[in-house]
């Protein structure tokens, strides 16, 4: 019996003109790499940076990704993340509807974020 494939994980923030802007991005993506080879993982950008999350999850689906989890890395829940990230991920689903897409809470929901900050902020 074949071992299902894990879900890979599209990491998906802003974007800036700035190049070093990605870097914090792209670290948080070569944790998880160095933590699980077997995961996929892949940045996206809403604007001024490529790849898109449409072209991400494209990515994927071309390389035999059935289900991608889609981890927001904002601090709030703005307008980006409650209007114009649903409506990106219908469009992606609307051309792929056999891909499972998993969306996460955005980073600023998480209670570990919100500890680590504040850790961080004390030390």
């Amino acid at each position: 019996m074949k071992t299902p494939m894990k879900p890979a994980i599209i990491l998906f923030a802003h974007g800036s003109r700035d190049p070093l802007w990605r870097l914090p991005i792209e670290a948080v993506a070569t944790e998880i790499q160095s933590r699980d080879q077997g995961v996929q993982v892949s940045c996206a950008y809403l604007e001024l940076c490529l790849p898109s999350l449409p072209q991400a999850a494209a990515d994927f689906i071309a390389a035999g990704v059935v289900h991608i989890r889609i981890f927001p890395l904002f601090l709030g829940v703005g307008k980006h993340a409650r209007e114009d990230l649903p409506l990106i991920i219908e469009e992606i689903r609307a051309a792929h509807p056999s891909l499972r897409i998993e969306l996460l809470p955005t980073a600023g929901e998480s209670p570990q974020l919100t500890a680590l900050m504040a850790d961080i902020a004390l030390a």
